[in-house]
C-alpha cells in the first residue's frame, strides 16, 4: 500500500500537477483549480519514499483532485476506496468529491464509490461562429486598486460572496489587470473577469461576470460577455468559462456569445458502508 503524508508546499506538486491536468480531455474550471484548490489541504502518495501521486480535499470534506502516475495507476481504485472510505488516518473525513467529466479516471473512481450524485456546474468552451446574432461589446474599464471595495461590496450584494474571501480573490485579479467595470450614472453594474493562466492551461482564458440585480434582463451580460471574449482572442487565447447548473438567465447568455457545454462539474456523496 502507498504511504499518505500531508503536503506542506504545492511546489512540491509541480510536477504532479502539470502531469494532472495534461491528462483532462478538456480545460478545467479556473475557480475550482485557482481559486478554491490553493486553500484545500494536499496529500501526498508515496511509494518506495517516491511520490507518485496527491489529492486534496478542502473544508468542507470533499475532494477536489486526485491523481496517481500512470506507473502506479493500478493501486489507484485500492487507494481511493481507502479514502472515500474514510479509513485514511492521515486524510480523515472525506464526505464525497467534485470532479469534472473532462477527468475520466478521477470520474470513475468516484463512480465507483458515490452514494449519489448531482451536477453541479457547466463547463463552457467558445466557439465563435456558434454564436445566435453578434453583439456589440460594452465598454468596460480596468479596475484600480482604489475601486477595490466598491467591487467587494457590489459582489457581495449581488452573489452573497463573502467579503473577505472577495477583497482577496479581487485584489489579486486587479494586480493582474483582469477585472473590469461597466458604470452607468456612476453606478457598477457589472463586472467582468479575464482570468489567465500562469502554469497550466495557458492556451485558455477563464471569464467571469457578475450583473447587478436591478440591470438584468437588458442584454447586459451577453455584452460584457462579447468584451471578455473580444480581450480573450486580443491575446491569442480560448475563452472558456462555467456557471452553476441552476443559472439559466447566465447559461442563455453564455449559449447566445458561441459557447458550447460539453462538460459538467459533478458533486459526489460518497457511499460510507
Amino acid at each position: 500500500m502507498l504511504t499518505i503524508k500531508k503536503i506542506e508546499s504545492l511546489s512540491e506538486l509541480s510536477e504532479l500537477k502539470q502531469a494532472y491536468f495534461a491528462q483532462s480531455i478538456a480545460p478545467l474550471d479556473g475557480m475550482w483549480h485557482f481559486g478554491f484548490v490553493p486553500m484545500a489541504k494536499h496529500y501526498g502518495f508515496y511509494h518506495h519514499q517516491n511520490l507518485v501521486g496527491f489529492c486534496c480535499v478542502n473544508e468542507e470534506g470533499y475532494l477536489l483532485q486526485f491523481y496517481l502516475s500512470p506507473e502506479i495507476n493500478n493501486t489507484a481504485q485500492t487507494l481511493f476506496t481507502l479514502i472515500a472510505q474514510n479509513n485514511s488516518s492521515v486524510i480523515g473525513e472525506v464526505k464525497g468529491a467534485f470532479v469534472s467529466t473532462a477527468e475520466l479516471n478521477y470520474q470513475v473512481l468516484c463512480l465507483d464509490n458515490s452514494a449519489s450524485f448531482k451536477v453541479n456546474a457547466l463547463m463552457f468552451q467558445n466557439q465563435p461562429e456558434l454564436a445566435t446574432k453578434q453583439f456589440e461589446p460594452i465598454e468596460m474599464q480596468a479596475a484600480t486598486t482604489q475601486q477595490l471595495s466598491e467591487f467587494v461590496n457590489f459582489a457581495a450584494a449581488n452573489i452573497g460572496a463573502p467579503e473577505q474571501w472577495l477583497s482577496q480573490y479581487y485584489g489579486n485579479l486587479i494586480s493582474r489587470n483582469e477585472l473590469f467595470g461597466y458604470w452607468q450614472h456612476g453606478q457598477l453594474l457589472a463586472a467582468g473577469e479575464c482570468r489567465l493562466f500562469d502554469q497550466y492551461q495557458t492556451e485558455y482564458a477563464d471569464l467571469g461576470m457578475i450583473v447587478a440585480q436591478s440591470a438584468r434582463g437588458q442584454g447586459i451580460a451577453k455584452q460584457v460577455l462579447t468584451y471578455l471574449i473580444e480581450k480573450a482572442a486580443n491575446q491569442g487565447l480560448k475563452a472558456i468559462c462555467s456557471t452553476e447548473s441552476g443559472n439559466i438567465a447566465a447559461q442563455k447568455a453564455i449559449y447566445q456569445t458561441g459557447f458550447t457545454a460539453a462538460h459538467r462539474i459533478v458533486q459526489f456523496e460518497f457511499n460510507h458502508s
